[in-house]
């Protein structure tokens, strides 16, 4: 058995032999420093699990937790980071959690006179640490991307395209427009007018307060789009402001119909695919 062989074995032992004690402090001293945000039934139940993983690399070098003997432990640590975000966690309260089986650790052996037991003990209080950064850096990860994904669904939220009559769509947008926005807004539009065959889509920026050369450019192509796909686009609601701006830019509209509101650009659009629009005269 080689010294390395030993060192883990050692350490593993110290683990296994006292693990219900360790993991009952462990458990006590994370459950303390959530306040209760976390119960102590799902406290253990990721605790025992990751303690589990840890037991076959307790005695290895704690510099670099990339290699594949770690696999276990980083897929753990990854989904237990992602459901600390859901849960509306701190980045250091999750990494905490991992640095907070140190201290029962050095519990168990600061009465011992084995100094090498004392060494290997060490060792493993290294490895925590390193985890427990791997931790820090999983959580800020997941949540970067649980934030990506939340705005992407907030543009799909906010930029519906809805049929409101047979043959006809609009797109009723509100708030600020940018070039993703935009851009979710030609793919949502297309996909519709390929879905429904409509052959009139109205793009109504009567909400938008502010465009500039980028937006007006992808609402020009979106236009574009459109007819290549043999339907014609509207655009209704164009403030005086945005009106401004868009001449100040130099940007041309060149043959593209433009309304001045949303009912305009309907009746437009209804009277294009055979339905008379008759005012109905209060007597």
């Amino acid at each position: 058995m080689t010294a390395h062989a030993g060192q883990v074995d050692r350490v593993a032992a110290l683990l296994r032999t006292n693990a219900e004690g360790l993991i009952g402090q462990w458990v006590d001293a994370v459950a303390a420093l959530l306040r209760g945000r976390a119960t102590r039934t799902e406290l253990e139940s990721d605790f025992r699990e990751l303690f589990d993983l840890l037991l076959p690399v307790a005695g290895r070098d704690g510099q670099d937790v990339s290699g594949p003997e770690f696999g276990g432990v980083r897929t753990f640590l990854e989904e237990y980071s992602r459901a600390r975000v859901r849960g509306g966690f701190t980045p250091s309260e999750t990494a905490s959690s991992i640095f907070s089986l140190k201290r029962e650790v050095f519990a168990l052996v600061e009465n011992d006179d084995d100094a090498d037991l004392f060494r290997q003990v060490l060792a493993f209080s290294g490895l925590l640490d390193a985890l427990g950064l791997w931790t820090f850096e999983a959580f800020s990860r997941a949540r970067e991307e649980i934030i990506r994904e939340q705005s992407e669904q907030l543009l799909e939220l906010t930029t519906p395209v809805v049929k409101i009559w047979e043959g006809v769509l609009a797109v009723p947008l509100v708030g600020t427009l940018d070039s993703a926005r935009t851009q979710v807004v030609m793919e949502k539009l297309l996909e519709m007018l390929v879905k429904t065959g409509s052959e009139h889509a109205i793009i109504d920026i009567t909400g938008v307060f502010a465009v500039d050369t980028q937006v007006a450019q992808h609402l020009l192509k979106t236009v574009v789009a459109a007819r290549l796909m043999g339907a014609e686009c509207i655009v209704s609601g164009i403030r005086p402001q945005i009106a401004q701006t868009i001449v100040a830019l130099g940007i041309e509209f060149g043959d593209i119909m433009t309304k001045a509101s949303l009912a305009d650009a309907l009746r437009y659009a209804l009277r294009h695919e055979g339905v008379d629009v008759v005012s109905s005269g209060v007597a």
